[in-house]
């Protein structure tokens, strides 16, 4: 009897744990049996990226690196797709296009030590061909042969391979040279000859297919020392130009692997702060070269003297300037009107007619340039590094606002375009919030500062020095507009009073309370919506419910892990609160804990977006996936994925039409909202929409 008992029990073990397996293991997977959210168009471009700008041979395909993708995107129509090249750690650091235009190479940069590899793709099915793997650290470079029948990689450590293209095995490799090689390029005709240039090194290499040779020979320069950064080469395949460091372009022949001539000669000074691209004109009479300062110019190739120059991104037209160290930039109908910034021209494309070139530049702005007279136009512009936070105005889905490394912008949402750009120098924004009229952005910054500006010129309105110890890491605003809170990576919560002097019409600030019950830094703070209470979370794991009036604690919860992120459901009855891994659903009465769940199984949950009506809530992690969750039944509807990184923020439009994500990567990625998500909105919200004054008179 006891035998059997045992049996038995241990039989109902079993089944018991099988059936909790079954279930876990449903919830592990509801990511992969969830739907895909449908992306609408993603703005980002990694500027910093040599050569990071290709234009497709049909003149209707542009492709550039973001992050640790390549977008190709159509010039006609609104269409794009991604190609992802590694994960999270790595981002595209060189990319190349065959001479026909089927098949596309990336370089890849990780940690030092860690595996680089090289993505062969074909674009036509969107497949990787191969993946080469014999580096460390970085790709440099990238070309195919005029046949594309080889690849030549040049990495970080200075190894110059040549690869079979249509197995994918490496046939022969050398040591580009004693110092190190910054690029390397196929001559146009034959497919046994290359060029490869760097710190004080210039080589013209013969390969021999048979024996898996390479046999450099050195350019005699004379007494020129030069870093080279880029090369040009004829069709005929005689002479190559190439880009120096020191400002100045060289003329090489090939052939007798001599150095010619520099320039340019016609009294002009070297180009400030370095050749970083050159391209040759479509007959090859001119040279298009881009500095580092912004600048982009036409020389005559025989003479090497400049026919044409003009400088992207110049001064204000209009003679404007503000103060704090700020500066405000605006677009009009496509024209670049104001900005001191002077990025670096990193890639040059010109299409085939030979009438026009996409330039590329360090801040990731993309421009159309006429060659007969240099006129230009700003084509699409992006944040050039992280972004740290998103918002929308109340009650209005045609804008947004993003924040990020050195500025704040605002966005159309529909044209994918931006507005306003407000600049300030050797800081980051952490932090953002609209008023409720949206007639003031707020903004939080790493130097403890908080920052309003008007949104019509991005002018300041007010400045709260030290309004914290370290850095500003959450704020929010009331609906009335009057009280201003503030958390900080001093651990301190700060509430102000805001107040506007009738005779001067200047904004004036008044701390009235400073809070201390977190332990570590504030993450996120959030008003429930009558502006009595607010709530703020804190990496140290908790959350603490104050009272806007007295100032003072009223309710607190302590989870297991730390919060990122914390918000109210709009009925005020929960909270939701992210962290590492989890969402957890929380009693807005007696911070009961009411339900977990499990957001990922590798990364940290960092921020949370809810819609209006809270039938559905958005998640965003470090594992660079969006998710649309069912707030009631705590299952994932959809899953999103183009970041190539940490996504730091998203937020739900007024709407429910849209959801925004930014990452770390600098992308700002607009998601439809499913159709079956989305709840009816009453037109006359978007009719008052236009009653908010955020838009750029």
């Amino acid at each position: 009897f006891l035998l059997r008992s045992l049996i038995l029990f241990n039989s109902f073990c079993f089944i018991v744990l099988f059936y909790l397996f079954k279930a876990s293991t449903l919830l592990m997977d509801s990511d992969s049996i969830a739907g895909a959210l449908e992306l609408e168009v993603t703005i980002g471009f990694s500027g910093s990226v040599p050569g990071g700008l290709v234009l497709h041979n049909d003149d209707q395909r542009i492709l550039y690196a973001l992050g640790s993708t390549v977008v190709v995107k159509h010039l006609l129509r609104n269409e794009q797709f991604f190609l992802r090249c590694g994960g999270e750690q790595s981002s595209v650091s060189c990319m190349t296009l065959s001479k026909d235009g089927k098949l596309l190479a990336t370089g890849q940069q990780t940690h030092a030590g860690f595996p680089a590899s090289v993505w062969i793709w074909d674009l036509e099915s969107r497949k990787v061909l191969h993946t080469l793997d014999l580096y460390k650290g970085k790709i440099q470079c990238v070309s195919f042969s005029a046949n594309k029948e080889f690849l030549a990689t040049l990495g970080g450590d200075n190894k110059l391979i040549i690869w079979d293209v249509a197995s994918g095995a490496a046939i022969c490799g050398e040591a580009a040279a004693n110092e190190p090689a910054l690029c390397c390029s196929f001559v146009n005709a034959s497919p046994f000859c290359l060029v490869s240039a760097g710190k004080y090194n210039f080589r013209v290499w013969r390969f021999d297919a048979v024996n898996r040779k390479l046999r450099p020979t050195d350019v005699k320069l004379g007494p020129l020392k030069r870093t080279f950064n880029c090369i040009a080469i004829t069709d005929d395949d005689e002479t190559a130009y190439t880009g120096t460091q020191s400002g100045d372009i060289l003329q090489i022949s090939l052939k007798h692997c001599l150095f010619q001539k520099r320039g340019p000669n016609n009294g002009k000074a070297p180009f400030a702060m370095g050749v970083q691209s050159i391209a040759l004109t479509e007959d090859n009479t001119s040279i298009v070269a881009g500095s580092g300062n912004g600048v982009i110019a036409l020389l005559d190739r025989n003479s090497l003297t400049v026919t044409r120059s003009t400088q992207l991104d110049t001064a204000p037209k209009d003679g404007k300037n503000d103060t704090d160290d700020n500066m405000s930039l605006q677009i009009r109908g496509g024209k670049k009107v104001a900005s001191t910034i002077s990025p670096a021209i990193t890639s040059l494309a010109i299409n085939a007619a030979g009438d026009h070139f996409f330039v590329g530049t360090s801040k990731a702005s993309i421009f159309l340039v006429a060659v007969d007279d240099f006129d230009y136009e700003l084509r699409w512009s992006a944040h050039c590094a992280r972004i740290n936070d998103v918002v929308f105005p109340r009650n209005c889905s045609d804008l947004f606002v993003t924040a990020g490394v050195h500025d704040i912008r605002v966005w159309n949402l529909y044209k994918q375009r931006e507005l306003l750009r407000i600049h300030v120098a050797n800081v980051e924004c952490l932090c953002v919030a609209l008023s409720a009229d949206g007639k003031s952005i707020v903004s939080g910054w790493n130097d403890g500062k908080v920052r309003a500006f008007y949104p019509e010129s991005g002018r300041p309105m007010y400045t709260i020095h030290d309004c914290h110890a370290k850095e500003v890491t959450a704020i929010a605003l009331t609906a009335d507009g009057n009280t201003l809170l503030t958390g900080g990576n001093d651990s301190l919560v700060r509430i102000w009073r805001l107040s506007r002097d009738l005779d001067t019409n200047q904004v004036t600030h008044k701390m009235v309370a400073s809070l201390r019950e977190h332990q570590n830094a504030v993450s996120y703070i959030c008003i429930n919506s009558d502006d009595t209470e607010f709530v703020t979370a804190s990496t140290d794991g908790s959350c603490v419910v104050w009272d806007v009036n007295k100032a003072s604690r009223v309710n607190a919860l302590f989870a297991s892990t730390q919060v990122s992120c914390v918000l109210y459901h709009p009925d005020d009855s929960q909270m939701v609160t992210s962290g590492a891994r989890q969402i957890t659903y929380w009693d807005a009465g007696d911070l009961s804990q009411i339900r977990i769940v499990d957001a990922s199984d590798k990364a940290t949950t960092n921020k949370l977006a809810i819609n209006a009506s809270g039938t559905h809530f958005v998640s965003v992690s470090e594992d660079a996936t969006v998710k649309l969750w069912s707030y009631d039944e705590g299952t994932v509807d959809a899953v999103g994925i183009a970041h190539s990184g940490n996504i730091k923020a998203c937020k739900i439009s007024p709407d429910n039409q849209h959801i925004v994500s930014v990452g770390d990567e600098g992308a700002i990625c607009i998601w439809k909202m499913p159709a079956n998500e989305n709840s009816n909105v009453n037109k006359a919200e978007n009719e008052n929409s236009n009653e908010i004054n955020l838009q750029p008179q």
